[in-house]
């Protein structure tokens, strides 16, 4: 039996460039990909893959997020975070969320082969590169809790709202795509920028690239 793969990437060169490779190894298929966070969830939910490839970082709804409400819907996806991210708070939340595995994009296909090939085994993929981040993490679990991360700071709607404004959705859009009332959107921004301390639309989105919750190209 073929392992179904998802890929999840806003960059259309990538998802092909992927596609063909894995399209090429004798037990493995891609069933569909996804260029934003949310599409991800909803090819997700309706195919059912083995292995969801996921970059962290992608439009209207990011990987971290976007992992969270796929493993909650089926929690026997294997989720593989692709990313150009090693900072140590992507490494972290992606675990937190239910990844099986972690790799940066600069590695060798033979790495994510290797790194599916392990999650579809039950265990834990974590790249040579970042291994150390993630040993660090453990030691240092007794200090403060990433007291200043957006993924402590704020809720996961709170995030998602952020996210949307950031990217230059209307709040009747906002409202739209998080199933929610205008007015709840509004409470949620209030709520965003009093817990940041931030004032204005235009710190919000500074605010929400600098934390890598949304990708400079939208």
């Amino acid at each position: 039996m073929s392992i179904k793969i998802l890929l999840a990437d806003d960059h259309k060169i990538i998802r092909d460039g992927l596609r063909a490779l894995i399209d090429m190894q004798e037990d493995m298929e891609v069933v569909a990909d996804a260029h934003n966070g949310r599409t991800a969830v909803e090819l997700a939910r309706n195919l059912a893959p083995h292995v969801v490839v996921m970059d962290v970082s992608m439009p209207d709804l990011n990987g971290i997020d976007a992992t969270r409400k796929i493993l909650t819907a089926l929690p026997k996806v294997k989720v593989i975070a692709l990313s150009m991210y090693s900072d140590r708070r992507f490494v972290t939340e992606m675990f937190k969320a239910g990844a099986a595995g972690y790799l940066l994009k600069d590695c060798a296909f033979e790495e994510l082969s290797r790194a599916i090939n392990t999650v579809m085994s039950g265990n834990i993929y974590i790249s040579p590169t970042i291994a150390n981040l993630v040993v660090e993490n453990l030691v240092q679990r007794t200090g403060p809790k990433n007291a200043g991360s957006v993924f402590s700071q704020l809720t996961h709607r709170e995030r998602e709202v952020l996210q949307l404004i950031a990217e230059g959705k209307t709040t009747k859009r906002i409202a739209a795509q998080c199933h929610i009332s205008i007015k709840t959107v509004e409470t949620h921004r209030k709520h965003i920028m009093e817990k940041l301390s931030l004032n204005s639309v235009a710190e919000l989105t500074k605010y929400a690239i600098r934390e890598g919750l949304t990708p400079l190209e939208k």
